[in-house]
């Protein structure tokens, strides 16, 4: 089944007013192709279905070997005698299969069978008739519609930014903050049939790694102004070397950002996915400033 998925990313980019509350709003569109773990499969004709329930060796091997489900069997299929003569209409049967679980779908799969059989029977459907269309449960939805979509990864700021080379500096505190679309929350919604879910996925900070330094993150940062360089930020690097040792005379820092996810759908099903973390390298140039100690001399 094809779906249509969209999704709408929040910005943890900051608005330069010292806050890092970000707010800009893009979206992304596409399409997935999903399949239910449970549905309907075309089965017997009324006849067929009939003359096995009916026939002498079915009946008495099922009775003397399964007693009392026998008859649930049969309870499976009410009125099939009104169908024993209808060679073109099709008994439909629910099926389930764990192949079509979504990756990382932790769900019992015997309890979704279970559950399944204990509620949906199997259907008799005349010739020209509708067959009954599968039903995307929420969770297996909630897990395709995220899969589709594309997170973008983190692009970020920095200051200072000294001379040509835009360098910052061995020793001081280098201000880093989210800059374009990092998100910060994202929402991805879907629908097939009757079901409909919503993915919720929601970041904190940004975490850096950089070669030959610190980091400290608490939140997204905050773009550097005289006016915020007052209030201080929550994402910082110290670097502790310059970039002449790296290729083109820059440092690369991993850029990263861990989402919590929840999912919810309109068959009441809620919960949690596992942790997603995009992932992407920039680099900074990192400069260092030498001066020159003399030691005082006495003066006549």
């Amino acid at each position: 089944m094809q779906i249509a998925v969209s999704a709408q990313f929040t910005s943890a980019a900051a608005d330069g007013t010292g806050g890092s509350s970000g707010g800009a709003v893009s979206s992304q569109s596409v399409t997935a192709a999903v399949h239910p773990v449970c549905w309907y499969e075309q089965s017997d004709t009324g006849a067929e279905r009939a003359k096995y329930i009916d026939s002498p060796k079915a009946t008495d091997y099922m009775s003397t070997t399964r007693g009392d489900m026998w008859d649930e069997y049969k309870a499976r299929f009410p009125d099939y005698e009104s169908y024993a003569d209808d060679t073109e209409g099709h008994w439909y049967i629910p099926v389930c299969d764990a192949r079509y679980m979504a990756d990382g779908d932790e769900r019992d799969f015997g309890d979704i069978m279970a559950d399944y059989y204990a509620n949906n029977t199997p259907v008799y459907v005349p010739a020209g008739q509708a067959a009954p269309e599968p039903v995307i449960d929420g969770a297996t939805l909630a897990r395709a519609a995220w899969d589709a979509v594309t997170i973008p990864t983190a692009t970020i700021g920095y200051n200072p930014m000294v001379g040509q080379s835009r360098a910052t500096v061995v020793g001081m505190d280098t201000w880093v903050w989210a800059t374009g679309d990092t998100p910060k929350e994202v929402r991805v919604t879907a629908t097939a049939g009757p079901v409909s879910a919503t993915v919720t996925a929601t970041a904190s900070r940004l975490t850096l790694q950089p070669k030959d330094g610190t980091a400290q993150c608490t939140g997204f940062g905050i773009p550097w102004t005289e006016d915020n360089d007052r209030l201080g930020t929550d994402c910082v690097i110290v670097f502790d070397r310059s970039s002449a040792h790296f290729k083109d005379s820059v440092t690369p820092v991993d850029v990263k950002v861990s989402y919590a996810i929840t999912y919810s759908a309109t068959d009441g099903t809620t919960g949690t996915m596992n942790t997603h973390t995009t992932s992407t390298t920039t680099t900074i140039p990192v400069a260092e400033i030498q001066t020159i100690n003399t030691r005082p001399t006495k003066q006549p």
